[in-house]
């Protein structure tokens, strides 16, 4: 008994699903005619497409088992779609031979084009058996600044020979994903997108803890016993800081609003300054000082 259709995918009547699958998967690529520009490689396609939606369901599968070609009239399954003629549909005609409801609507086909998820104008559809658009999209992975990921700012970044700026929003955090629309690889007149994670690069002056910052100032005694005002550099701006008396190095001041902006909210965090009391070596300070410290201070 002739059985076409496995002819038309190119495996023996014996062949496994996962056999017919890749068949399908391969030819499929090689007749699609976004990428076969032939004239016959369309009908090839759609041949391709209904032999495999027969064959990958078992129901119909069966049922051609069972009665072969002659379920086309005794023709190979391409002589009887040859035989259809451009006005008919031939979708609607393999829906009456094989039932179902469902007809071919993954890679289904008409006599004027593919129907359902089949072959659409711009590109490859998502077909039966799996075989999908080909996927145009390019990930790389770049390091910026540490200040760079808290302010902002533009990164060079060099792709297939092409190399452009990525404007880097403030308040990225490492891991992050970017998307840029267009830069991806081509093909035809379709072109992918580049997707860019982002590492930061670990900052020696701040710790990051979600929107807050923290860095380490170091004061001198005096102020520390005394109080008063330092010069403190924040990502943004050069601040004056008051320093409460009687403070205690380890401590921790906060600046409100000098941290990391929030991408979602767009407030800013705070900035919390860790105070290290730097103690005076003994032989800078004038000796009656040392002397009258020797005496007066407690035990």
């Amino acid at each position: 008994m002739s059985k076409s259709l496995y002819e038309t995918l190119g495996v023996s009547e014996n062949a496994s699903a996962d056999e017919i699958k890749k068949a399908y998967r391969k030819l499929a690529r090689k007749y699609h005619p976004d990428i076969n520009k032939t004239p016959e490689a369309e009908e090839k396609f759609k041949e391709i497409n209904a032999a495999y939606e027969i064959l990958s369901d078992p129901e119909k599968k069966q049922k051609y088992d069972s009665y072969g070609d002659s379920m086309f009239g005794g023709q190979s399954f391409h002589d009887f779609a040859g035989s259809q003629g451009g006005g008919v549909d031939l979708d609607e005609i393999l829906r009456s031979i094989f039932g179902g409801g469902g007809g071919f609507s993954s890679g289904g086909f008409s006599s004027g084009g593919f129907g359902g998820g089949g072959f659409s104008g711009g590109g490859f559809g998502d077909f039966g058996g799996g075989f999908s658009a080909p996927n145009l999209d390019i990930e790389t992975k770049i390091t910026i600044p540490f200040n760079v990921a808290i302010t902002g700012g533009a990164h060079s970044v060099s792709i297939n020979g092409e190399r452009f700026d990525v404007k880097i929003p403030a308040g990225i955090k490492n891991g992050e994903k970017l998307r840029v629309k267009g830069k991806g690889k081509q093909h035809g007149n379709q072109r992918g997108d580049l997707y860019i994670k982002v590492e930061v690069a670990p900052s020696p002056e701040y710790q990051r803890d979600g929107d807050n910052l923290t860095k380490e100032i170091d004061i001198s005694l005096k102020k520390a016993l005394f109080g008063g005002t330092v010069k403190v550099q924040t990502p943004y701006r050069e601040i004056n800081m008051k320093i409460p008396k009687g403070i205690k190095s380890g401590q921790k001041l906060r600046v409100k609003g000098e941290g990391i902006v929030n991408r979602k909210t767009q407030v800013k965090g705070d900035l919390y300054v860790r105070v290290n009391v730097v103690l005076p070596k003994i032989e800078d300070l004038d000796p009656q000082l040392v002397e009258m410290m020797q005496e007066k201070l407690p035990e």
